[in-house]
């Protein structure tokens, strides 16, 4: 097979958005540390029990939707439950699954980190867009999602009513 080669156009493109996926995990992470002290990952594991119907998920679940393992997950959870953020706990319908659970600490947590993690996405991402090429971005996610995850396993985070989790339930989002 022939390799067809990028041209200037494409290649201009590529490079951009391979210097945002590698600046931008950097910026948030660093964001967080500072003002939550949080990784990225964590916030984003605590985001996504707070949508949760009971701030609860499944791990198979969470871990879907984070895009984890489940060992780094659960190593994860772990550290977040020795900081009081989390618990785990059989899930009720099925009592061979784990469920993650966000405590009142872990709200709190995820509701102070919030603000900061906003600002920083609307900064840096949403506010340099014009309202057209915000909905370009979203177009552009859409399909390359198609390509880059065609069993829409992250499908819950982008489009919770299309997905069950915690033992049935739907995330809001």
């Amino acid at each position: 097979m022939k390799t067809q080669w990028l041209d200037e156009r494409e290649r201009a493109a590529w490079l951009r958005l391979v210097a945002v996926v590698e600046l931008l995990p950097g910026l948030l992470d660093a964001q967080l540390r500072a003002q939550a002290g949080l990784t990225h990952f964590e916030y984003f594991v605590l985001a996504m029990l707070s949508e949760a119907p009971e701030h609860t998920l499944r791990m198979t679940s969470l871990a879907q939707r984070t895009n984890a393992t489940l060992p780094r997950l659960s190593h994860v959870v772990r550290r977040l439950e020795d900081r009081g953020l989390v618990e785990r706990l059989p899930c009720p319908e099925d009592r061979r699954a784990t469920n993650a659970r966000l405590t009142d600490e872990g709200w709190d947590a995820v509701v102070a980190a919030a603000p900061g993690h906003v600002t920083t996405v609307r900064r840096y991402i949403l506010d340099p867009l014009t309202p057209e090429q915000l909905e370009q971005l979203r177009g552009i996610g859409e399909a390359l999602l198609t390509r880059l995850d065609p069993d829409r396993l992250m499908t819950a985070l982008y489009d919770p009513e299309k997905t069950g989790n915690n033992c049935g339930s739907a995330a809001r989002m």
